[in-house]
């Protein structure tokens, strides 16, 4: 039976420093992930939240319409498309809905849904397509899902998302150790 796998899209599908060359150039500075250890970027700049997010707005399309892929994920959707449904849901705002499908169509990546929040709460969408699994690299989303849904959430490891974790929300370095784990699971 076919599952329907969640997938969030920045720091899961894309590199979780996908932004930082933007920020170092923006603000001049040399910060690698590691430097990076809360999800909340503004808290890297010397410069008022709401100036970093007035930046963030102006150069986020151009972001997602470049965003690296992590390694081995295209490989990992491609083999999971033809036993599983694949549902995309990411806190992008809607307006941004035709550059993520248009990068998703330049990059080849399969997908059966994209869903953008606007919002980091992604439970009522969850919810709604009936989700069998969820994959996120925001540590507290990661909870809220699984503590709300109650289905598994696989972590991306990150330098910022280092909190303890509740047995249900599992950790994985990569989307090879999450090929693993979903292949495994999906056979129960």
């Amino acid at each position: 039976m076919k599952k329907r796998l969640g997938i969030d899209i920045d720091g899961t599908v894309t590199r979780p420093e996908t932004i930082l060359p933007y920020i170092n150039e923006a603000f001049g500075l040399s910060l690698s992930l590691e430097d990076v250890t809360d999800y909340d970027l503004s808290l890297l700049v010397d410069i008022p939240a709401a100036e970093f997010a007035k930046w963030w707005l102006n150069i986020e399309p151009k972001v997602y319409e470049n965003s690296p892929l992590a390694d081995e994920v295209k490989n990992v959707l491609f083999e999971w498309e033809k036993r599983h449904e694949l549902y995309f849901i990411s806190a992008r705002s809607s307006h941004l809905l035709d550059v993520t499908e248009e990068w998703f169509k330049r990059e080849g990546i399969p997908f059966h849904h994209i869903e953008l929040t606007g919002s980091h709460d992604k439970i009522q969408m969850i919810k709604k397509h009936g989700l069998d699994l969820f994959m996120e690299d925001k540590h507290d989303n990661a909870v809220m899902i699984h503590e709300n849904c109650q289905i598994p959430v696989l972590l991306f490891n990150t330098p910022y998302n280092q909190s303890f974790v509740p047995k249900g929300v599992i950790r994985i370095n990569n989307w090879l150790e999450a090929k693993t784990w979903v292949d495994e699971w999906s056979k129960n």
